[in-house]
């Protein structure tokens, strides 16, 4: 995975409550096996129309929003646990997604995908959403060493948890098996200690 320690970058505002897994990634592009691909479906009921022509409501056809930060309503990626609305997240260029509320499955698969999911308060993700409707082009800042994401134009900043073994992969570019790989040196000796006795 690629490491993660910050990121400054504009955002796309998706203020809608209760998104789940088939909105994020529709089951019917669950087909692929591979995690390349599903960038291109990501909310495609939402994006497109039934003649594949882009939906201009939408807000991820608006060029005025862009970069690598999507700010979610309320109970973000809730429903059923599929690992591929994660992959369609990263797939599309998405490094951090901000919400008050994730669903517990969604939230790991998208660290296992190298995705940050940043929880705020109710009320921070308000002045999110209100700074960019305010200026589309507003910047936010996110420091996973220090835990903290920042709106620099206004100064508001607030904290967010995030579990330490999940910190330290993200921050290394590490999934399980190249954390396991990296310490591979202690896990022999370990083994070894073991067969002494």
């Amino acid at each position: 995975m690629e490491k993660f320690t910050t990121l400054t970058t504009t955002a796309v505002p998706l203020p809608i409550e209760d998104v789940d897994t088939d909105q994020i990634i529709p089951a019917r592009f669950l087909k692929a096996t591979t995690r390349e691909g599903f960038g291109e479906n990501l909310f495609r009921d939402w994006r497109y129309d039934q003649n594949d022509e882009p939906k201009l409501d939408f807000v991820l056809n608006n060029p005025l929003y862009g970069g690598k930060i999507l700010i979610a309503g309320k109970n973000f990626g809730c429903g059923s646990s599929r690992e591929h609305a994660a992959w369609a997240i990263h797939d599309y260029g998405f490094k951090v997604v901000v919400s008050s509320f994730f669903a517990d499955i969604f939230k790991g698969n998208a660290l296992n995908n190298g995705i940050l999911p940043v929880v705020v308060s109710d009320e921070f993700l308000d002045q999110i959403f209100q700074a960019i409707e305010a200026n589309a082009d507003t910047t936010f800042k996110v420091d996973l060493e220090a835990q903290t994401f920042e709106i620099p134009e206004s100064g508001l900043k607030t904290t967010f948890e995030i579990d330490p073994y999940k910190k330290m992969c993200l921050i290394n570019g590490y999934d399980d098996i190249d954390y396991l790989l990296s310490i591979e040196d202690t896990i022999k000796t370990f083994e070894q200690k073991q067969v002494a006795f």
